[in-house]
């Protein structure tokens, strides 16, 4: 067996074992990206639990970048279908580097950094909300079938040669339909960009023992057929 084919075998297994990655969903925006947008997709979830049919979408537009300045268009749709109803009262993210402020205009006009998110997520960078409140929730907003859309821009203490967006999330409230839930969290997974895309892949349970085996194989074959050849340690997914 040559090398060649040792690898596309390892490579193989390695794919089936990484099939179905679970992403810590990211993207990496800089001047090249100027004009392009990406869309995420987002689900519904309170204490742990999938609430079925409880979704939204949102689209960022990259319209310019003026000097410590990222502004964006922003587009937010509930598409929350029967039998649940709900209203997305606020949207956000984390951001690297951190920013020292941002404003928007629109549906989505008030602005809290630094604010926390229910149902686990915890402190976020940035929220846009549709009222104002003390937290990344709040008054107004969509409900179902309809959409909002609005002009956001973040500053940074000095000009970022790049600038990484992360943690997407929506809130829902006004929820009816869902038993004894009232209010939601979504998280975002993009579906489509213009830009570089990031992301940690975070192999499903199980995965990373096959992905083991498949590295033991390779090694152990080349070994084998290549005793003169030494191969470098291939670290696991994080």
């Amino acid at each position: 067996m040559t090398i060649r084919r040792i690898l596309a075998t390892a490579t193989a297994i390695a794919t089936l074992a990484v099939a179905s990655p679970a992403l810590a969903d990211a993207i990496t925006l800089d001047g090249s990206d100027v004009g392009q947008s990406f869309t995420l997709k987002y689900n519904g979830f309170s204490d742990g639990t999938t609430v079925s049919g409880l979704t939204g979408e949102t689209t960022l537009t990259l319209t310019s970048i003026d000097g410590t300045s990222y502004n964006f268009d922003y587009s937010v749709t509930n598409t929350t279908t029967d039998p649940v109803d709900s209203r997305i009262s606020s949207f956000g993210f984390n951001t690297n580097p951190d920013i020292t402020g941002a404003t928007a205009t629109g549906t989505y006009s008030f602005v809290d950094t630094g604010g926390n998110v229910p149902n686990g997520l915890g402190q976020i960078d940035v929220c846009f909300k549709a009222g104002g409140s003390n937290s990344c929730s709040g008054s107004g907003g969509v409900t179902d079938g309809q959409t909002a859309s609005g002009t956001l821009s973040l500053s940074f203490g000095s000009a970022p040669s790049s600038l990484t967006l992360s943690d997407f999330f929506v809130r829902y409230q006004s929820i009816s339909g869902a038993g004894n839930v009232t209010s939601a969290t979504g998280s975002g997974t993009i579906s489509s960009t213009g830009g570089s895309t990031g992301g940690t892949p975070v192999p499903e349970p199980g995965m990373l023992g096959l992905l083991g085996l498949g590295l033991a194989g390779l090694a152990f074959a080349t070994r084998r057929r290549t005793p003169s050849l030494r191969m470098g340690a291939m670290p696991l997914p994080a």
